[in-house]
């Protein structure tokens, strides 16, 4: 004789397995989050790689000390309006350059000449310069809050700035005030002498306008 067939101990029972599957889902997930939480915690898995080699001083890129007086002391910031400055468009943006061009001129910036880079797609803005105007592009990059410093073998005191596609605003005047009176150097900085023997990229690599 078949016993009768009881839904509501059934359903009961479906429910209770199904409880038991979530459950046992979520405690799976609970362990294997607590275990990476540990692993980031101890630093056995690094999940910033990216933002660590963005906030290199000057992006990882050897850059020289500023010039100094002669008697060692920093030296204060160039007037603005002695930095001659080429602003050239290294993106696909059109009239980019000549927007960024004016406002530095807004700034009081001697901007020369306004054309575009060899390339358009140039990542991060770059400021060119040579041995002849150090703290000339110290203060100009005192405006971007993207641009990397590279010396090149130029003797002039022309500055070029290739703007790249990570650029978006230059720095308001009195952000730029808030570095104070003098140029400090970039953290690692190193003399013109070690840059020299190390070997300088030719000026002449980027400076060819389209």
């Amino acid at each position: 004789m078949t016993e009768p067939y009881d839904e509501r101990a059934a359903r009961k029972a479906y429910i209770r397995r199904r409880q038991k599957t979530v459950f046992t889902v979520i405690a799976v997930i609970l362990t294997i989050a607590l275990v990476v939480s540990c692993l980031i915690s101890f630093r056995v898995i690094d999940v910033e790689p990216q933002t660590k080699s963005v906030v290199q001083p000057n992006y990882g890129q050897a850059v020289p000390c500023a010039a100094k007086n002669q008697d060692g002391t920093a030296m204060k910031w160039a007037d603005n309006n002695t930095v001659p400055v080429r602003v050239r468009n290294g993106t696909e943006f059109a009239g980019l350059a000549k927007a960024v061009g004016e406002a530095l001129q807004d700034r009081q910036f001697n901007v020369v000449t306004i054309d575009n880079y060899p390339s358009s797609k140039v990542t991060r803005t770059t400021i060119y310069f040579g041995v002849n105007a150090i703290n000339p592009a110290y203060t100009l990059n005192a405006y971007f809050k993207d641009a990397v410093m590279v010396m090149d073998n130029r003797q002039d005191r022309l500055v070029d700035v290739v703007l790249g596609a990570t650029f978006n605003d230059l720095n308001k005047e009195k952000e730029v005030k808030k570095q104070g009176d003098t140029i400090k150097d970039f953290k690692g900085c190193k003399t013109v002498d070690e840059l020299q023997k190390a070997g300088l990229p030719k000026a002449s690599e980027h400076t060819a306008v389209n």
